[in-house]
């Protein structure tokens, strides 16, 4: 009989739904080493969290994330709260011995995520930080091919998470443009910086230009508050590897959804992914006959892991909260030490590293080394 891992949920907002799913898609489709019992969801207010808990089907509610995480009872403390919270809720948890699930960013700066990695490492507890996009099967794919010389030498590399959810200019002040640790580098690029990275290796010197756009915002209240945080982030890279690139994380782009796409450039071939086909890899190769080259499609399938696991079929693909499912299935195989940590609070910090140096770049107006974690 399977050990029970009691789970205590933190925020029943959209990502507090995605991870609710991906629980409960992951003890169906893979073979976990615990048996999830979804014990208590906490929120905002007692109304909040009771209809959360009768929508998800949490055994208890609480309006108090504090008596959530004293709770002996449950095991995995998961935070979907807004991000100027994840610290003090991690380090209570870390403190009360639980292991937390953490949606990203990790952290609003690289101090307080370094003192969350340290005090996880310290406490013997396993985190998570939400990088679910790293899962898809696709680029694992692309990764591989990528470390076998598929593309021969890499040269370059492009990558860019665009979408247009604060493309409006009416749309209200957020806690997502809180000047600390908002904005669009943060809350999108960090995606794009951890892709870069999960195909390419380090990052060792960058070159950033972040930009506000949308100088304020209505407050809510009836006035305007000022935007300081950036709507773009952009950067050039420079890779441990020898390539250069760039990356882009912009929230006002008009039209786009989920863009979250790379292209990667090598003397034998290429490979071009977007987000928002995701079940697809397009690999061109230099060693086709002339008159026959182009990229062709690599189509997701049983033999692309774990896509058999959801679908016997190639071409029926897998969806946003499969790939949630995928990432739930790791922590947890972590947790019962089957295998490492897939993207630990120290991962976590290497990406706010990364963000907090473009930014530093970007104010300073040149390259700068990026200071390993």
């Amino acid at each position: 009989m399977k050990k029970k891992l009691r789970l205590g949920l933190i925020g029943s907002g959209f990502m507090g739904k995605t991870h609710v799913f991906g629980f409960a898609a992951a003890e169906r489709v893979f073979d976990l080493p615990y048996d999830v019992e979804l014990a208590m969801i906490a929120d905002a207010t007692m109304a909040q969290a009771e209809a959360a808990r009768a929508a998800f089907g949490f055994r208890h509610a609480t309006d108090d994330w504090r008596s959530l995480v004293a709770d002996p009872a449950i095991d995995v403390i998961d935070i979907t709260a807004p991000n100027a919270l994840h610290k003090e809720m991690a380090l209570s948890a870390i403190a009360a011995g639980k292991h937390v699930y953490c949606e990203k960013p990790l952290a609003p700066l690289a101090a307080d995520a370094r003192e969350m990695a340290e005090a996880a490492e310290k406490a013997g507890v396993k985190t998570q930080v939400g990088f679910n996009y790293l899962c898809n099967p696709m680029l694992s794919l692309a990764r591989e091919m990528i470390a076998g010389g598929e593309l021969g030498d890499i040269r370059g590399y492009r990558g860019l998470h665009a979408e247009d959810y604060m493309a409006d200019a009416a749309a209200p002040f957020t806690f997502r443009h809180d000047p600390a640790g908002g904005g669009a580098l943060a809350d999108i690029g960090s995606h794009a910086l951890a892709t870069a990275e999960f195909l390419m290796g380090p990052i060792t010197k960058v070159m950033g230009d972040c930009v506000t756009m949308i100088g304020s915002r209505p407050d809510g209240k009836g006035g305007v508050r000022p935007v300081e945080t950036d709507d773009v982030g952009r950067a050039f890279l420079r890779f441990e590897n020898g390539a250069t690139g760039s990356i882009e994380g912009n929230w006002i782009a008009t039209g786009r959804k989920m863009q979250h796409d790379f292209e990667v450039y090598g003397t034998r071939g290429a490979l071009a992914f977007s987000q928002e086909r995701f079940n697809e890899l397009h690999f061109y190769s230099t060693a086709d006959a002339k008159g026959r080259q182009g990229f062709r499609r690599i189509e997701a399938g049983p033999d692309h892991a774990p896509y058999g696991r959801f679908c016997v079929a190639p071409g029926h693909q897998l969806g946003f909260n499969d790939l949630k499912a995928i990432e739930v299935a790791g922590y947890l195989e972590a947790i019962a030490g089957l295998r490492p940590e897939p993207f630990n609070f120290r991962a976590g910090l290497r990406i706010q590293t990364l963000v907090e140096t473009i930014r530093k770049s970007s104010r300073a107006g040149t390259w700068l080394d990026v200071i390993g974690d």
